[in-house]
């Protein structure tokens, strides 16, 4: 199922060489990972938080994912360096297509009152950060198993630094940006 990619090559690549005057292939800009990342600050009480997160994460994104400890003490948030406070995971290759295809076309249709995604989520090195805010909109989440709704960000990292070039690419992509 690797759509996105097929479409990236065959149709988005020679619009962007025509549009944006780029003579080398290797100047376009390129999909290179994307991360999916859950902040779980309640792990500094409840142990079973971040087994309950690692397990939602692994069945969205179809991978192992990795537990992150923080960097640094907070007496105000009760964290201590080295604790548990997040799980993250990076998709590269199929998988990483995979997920964009099924995010584009399954979960941004699901999402309620959704007019689009505004253009000020891809930053200015060209990358597209999109804050979801619960897990339950991603259709390998079963909503009976799950304990507490939480938030997940989806960062799709290209290779580019030019915010314009990266943003007809996602356009061309498919991602529904408000007007």
């Amino acid at each position: 199922m690797l759509v996105v990619k097929d479409k990236y090559i065959k149709s988005i690549k020679p619009a962007l060489k025509t549009e944006f005057n780029i003579k080398n292939d290797f100047a376009l800009p390129v999909i290179k990972k994307v991360v999916l990342n859950v902040g779980a600050g309640e792990a500094v009480s409840n142990k079973k938080a971040i087994e309950n997160i690692q397990e939602q994460i692994e069945l969205i994104a179809g991978q192992k994912s990795v537990i992150t400890l923080a960097r640094k003490s907070i007496s105000a948030y009760k964290i201590r360096k080295g604790l548990p406070i997040g799980v993250k995971v990076t998709l590269r290759g199929k998988r990483m297509y995979d997920f964009l295809a099924k995010m584009l076309n399954i979960v941004l249709p699901r999402l309620r009152d959704f007019r689009g995604i505004a253009h000020t989520t891809v930053d200015q090195h060209g990358n597209l950060n999109i804050g979801f805010t619960e897990q339950t909109i991603f259709p390998e989440i079963d909503y009976d198993k799950v304990d507490k709704l939480r938030g997940i960000e989806v960062t799709v990292v290209t290779s580019t630094k030019n915010k314009e070039v990266c943003k007809k690419m996602f356009e061309l992509l498919g991602v529904p940006f408000t007007k």
